[in-house]
């Protein structure tokens, strides 16, 4: 019961301090993080939360993915392409270079391999926000995003095979390439033709909401999927969500989802992520972790938005998509999760890693809004 009394109170927070954040001109998502935060001083949270948070941010990317256009998604491809391949070199190299004084070499390299990847999600809430996810701008951002988390698993699982036995694992690094293509090419070519088949005939079930249940089982399932196949759960959902969006009941699942997501578990997620901040940490962090987190923020302006110039967009284009590319979160915390049960990265790392994602999770929000409602000459 105290736990229901719990979700409850996190909703009502989400809600409040979203409306009084939108009524200040801020993003909702930044006063949903913020509640958190206050609500994580007198609360911790337990799994059962973190459930409902990880449905939502699944839904989030479910809900992006129909927003999409599958054919605006492929003609992005170069352009992500660039965007995240300077984006990952410049944030492992910043992050190898600023650790390297701090640490031992293969701590370094580690280091580097951790700020790599992007957690797309506070971007994807607020471009949804302001109506921007569908321009070619926020295309590019999520294409991008799921290339530099490949690349980001890519570089640790490089990065561990070197600490561990002192020779690269080139079978784990061929499995992961062949998963994540498998996995694009059958949902950007295949995908739309079998969600349009599929869900005709689930249409036909004479139940209520079954073709809302049976887009909910899809979602859930080919996240495990992506999970199960060392990607990330978030890629599985939004490519559902992006091959429904071809499909004639993409308005019905989206109003359904919608409505589900947002009164329920999108909220509850952001103000988890909010709860999961210790403030300790960060009163605690040291240089390096200061260092660690102004690279973080710096790497992926400047070598996302050197990607974007490349691709053809314009200086306030590049700007954005550099920004929109700031923040991290799961992945990252998973990557460290995973150096550190290898023994190759010690706890301490944990200070750094809750600094960063902190900061950029805050940082991304405002500054995305504000570069949004100005001219960039």
């Amino acid at each position: 019961m105290e736990i229901l009394l719990l979700i409850a109170f996190m909703l009502a927070t989400a809600k409040l301090l979203g409306y009084l954040f939108e009524k200040a001109g801020q993003p909702v998502v930044m006063g949903q993080i913020i509640g958190g935060l206050l609500i994580g001083i007198f609360f911790k949270t337990n799994p059962i939360i973190q459930e409902f948070s990880n449905l939502g941010v699944l839904l989030l990317l479910f809900l992006a993915g129909l927003e999409s256009d599958i054919e605006e998604f492929k003609k992005v491809g170069r352009p992500s392409l660039i965007v995240a391949g300077t984006g990952v070199a410049a944030a492992f190299l910043t992050g190898f270079l600023i650790a390297y004084p701090f640490v031992e070499i293969h701590e370094a390299v580690l280091y580097g391999a951790i700020m790599t990847p992007t957690s797309v999600s506070i971007t994807v809430k607020v471009l949804m926000e302001m109506r921007k996810l569908s321009t070619r701008e926020g295309m590019t951002i999520l294409a991008a995003a799921v290339v530099d988390d490949v690349l980001g698993i890519l570089i640790l699982t490089i990065a561990l095979s070197i600490v561990r036995g002192g020779n690269v694992e080139y079978r784990a690094i061929t499995e992961i390439l062949l998963e994540v293509s498998g996995f694009l090419f059958v949902f950007l070519y295949f995908g739309p033709k079998l969600a349009e088949t599929t869900f005709r005939r689930i249409s036909r079930i004479d139940l209520p909401e079954a073709t809302t249940a049976f887009a909910l089982v899809f979602l859930i399932f080919f996240a495990y999927l992506a999970e199960h196949l060392n990607l990330a759960s978030i890629l599985g959902a939004y490519l559902v969500g992006l091959a429904l969006a071809q499909s004639h009941q993409k308005k019905q699942i989206f109003d359904h989802m919608n409505v589900i997501g947002y009164s329920l578990f999108i909220p509850l997620f952001f103000v988890e992520v909010g709860m999961r901040i210790e403030l300790g940490y960060i009163i605690h962090a040291g240089l390096f972790a200061l260092l660690y987190t102004v690279g973080a923020i710096a790497s992926k302006i400047l070598g996302c938005g050197l990607g974007a110039s490349i691709s053809g967009f314009d200086r306030a284009g590049s700007l954005r998509i550099g920004v929109g590319m700031i923040p991290r979160m799961g992945v990252e915390l998973a990557m460290l999760a995973v150096a550190m049960a290898s023994g190759a990265i010690g706890a301490d790392a944990l200070t750094v890693a809750i600094l960063m994602v902190f900061t950029t999770t805050m940082v991304t929000p405002p500054l995305l809004k504000w570069l949004y409602s100005r001219t960039v000459p």
